[in-house]
């Protein structure tokens, strides 16, 4: 797909997410998907396979939040097969801590799937507002 192509369909499945729907992004997932978070934080890895994603990364995470989880798109860039995603979520969790954090998302599709995300944010507040449990 081109950079174009790759822009609109991040731009779709963010359309969705900045309303609590996760769903476009999950279906987005390409069974070889890996997501990189970066850092220093317990949370700090990679998770290899859209499997891995989904129970020791995003089911962990989600386990946490007190309400729906909204994450909001300001800027996109892309260039070939990546899209470069600035981003903020927004989401109390169980123990009253907002978790409202900024992120850069250098994403890596291909044929219409993601394949890669590699997440930078606020690792300060990682270590402060989640626990890990995965």
């Amino acid at each position: 797909m081109s950079a174009s192509k790759n822009k609109q369909l991040m731009q779709d499945i963010f359309n969705e997410l900045s309303k609590g729907n996760g769903k476009p992004f999950i279906e987005s997932l390409d069974d070889n998907f890996c997501w990189t978070v970066t850092g220093t934080t317990k949370w700090s890895k990679t998770y290899q396979g859209k499997e891995a994603v989904l129970n020791e990364l995003l089911k962990p995470l989600f386990s946490q939040f007190a309400d729906q989880y909204k994450n909001t798109a300001h800027r996109f860039i892309a260039e070939d097969d990546y899209v470069v995603v600035e981003c903020q979520g927004q989401v109390t969790t169980k123990a009253g801590k907002p978790y409202n954090n900024k992120y850069c998302w250098v994403c890596q599709l291909a044929e219409g799937k993601l394949q890669k995300i590699t997440e930078y944010m606020d690792t300060e507040l990682v270590a402060s507002a989640l626990n890990y449990n995965p």
